[in-house]
């Protein structure tokens, strides 16, 4: 009994089979692998692209997509840059966050009322953050900031790396939202039959916004930790960070269909892709065929997913 509901489980999380099977392969190739000195550098890595897949899990179950959120982490570091270069760390994280809300919010806004597709409105808003944040920095990076907000990314509790302390507690406000509120249920009611939830009383509108802000807070989170880490703001940050967040979502389990989808299995889809990344390094495999290998991952995951 106890072995049918494991394989139950297993099937409900394939992501998580991939990780293992991966780990597994990697500690055979390359003996350098498996250590936790490698596993602490493969978490802090993925923290950043993790954060961004939560809120991109969210906007994937309720059937919509969200191209922006690249250009929304690098307008939100380049604005809480100049606030913190000026002395004022908490003020710059509160601006971020802002900034990070408020463009999440006119995505929602625009999708819900305009009724227009959420690939089309993300695609255009992907587009002008990148161009307010080249306008805003110049096309310069902003460096310089105080120690205390440098420990956002550099620092560690307990010899475990700040950005995974962030991303863990962010995956598991995520995953209470997820599963235990109302946001939750909504969102895969949205996601599974939109005119359904409407007829139930669902306000579509307004959880559509409410989604896509998180999504544009996650973004900004993530810029935090980036910025911090390098010491720096740069006005090309977060460039193809969507597609890493779509591929974590879509190996995780979840259908671009809507109605479908985890955090734990996001989680490990990001964590697979860390893995890749850091395992073929190791291996000294070319950056020209590790592009192809990730991509035959992903189109290996989306066909198990049609299988099931």
């Amino acid at each position: 009994m106890r072995q049918k509901v494991f394989l139950k489980k297993l099937k409900e999380y394939p992501a998580i089979v991939g990780f293992f099977g991966i780990v597994i392969l990697f500690s055979l190739l390359s003996d350098r692998f498996l250590t936790v000195s490698n596993f602490i550098n493969v978490f802090r890595q993925v923290s950043i692209q993790a954060i961004i897949a939560f809120g991109m899990t969210l906007v994937i179950i309720s059937g919509g997509i969200d191209l922006s959120v690249g250009s929304v982490l690098a307008f939100s570091a380049v604005v809480m840059a100049s606030v913190v270069k000026n002395g004022s760390v908490f003020l710059g994280i509160l601006v971020a966050l802002f900034v990070g809300a408020l463009l999440g919010a006119i995505n929602g806004f625009i999708i819900a009322k305009g009724k227009i597709q959420p690939f089309i409105v993300t695609l255009a808003t992907m587009a002008i953050a990148r161009s307010l944040t080249l306008v805003y920095s110049q096309g310069m990076p902003i460096t310089g900031f105080p120690r205390v907000f440098r420990i956002i990314g550099r620092g560690d509790v307990l010899e475990i790396p700040v950005p995974i302390i962030i991303m863990f507690a962010v995956f598991g406000i995520i995953y209470y939202i997820s599963k235990y509120t109302k946001l939750g249920l909504y969102t895969y009611a949205i996601g599974g039959n939109e005119t359904a939830a409407k007829l139930s009383g669902v306000k579509v509108d307004k959880y559509k916004i409410i989604i896509y802000t998180i999504s544009g807070v996650l973004a900004a989170v993530s810029a935090i930790i980036l910025t911090s880490r390098l010491n720096s703001a740069q006005p090309t940050f977060g460039t193809g960070y969507e597609l890493d967040a779509i591929a974590a979502v879509v190996l995780g389990g979840a259908s671009l269909a809507g109605g479908k989808g985890t955090i734990v299995g996001t989680l490990f889809g990001a964590l697979i892709m860390g893995i890749l990344n850091n395992g073929l390094n190791l291996l000294n495999v070319s950056p020209f065929y590790q592009q192809g290998v990730k991509g035959v991952v992903i189109l290996i995951a989306v066909l198990l997913e049609r299988e099931n």
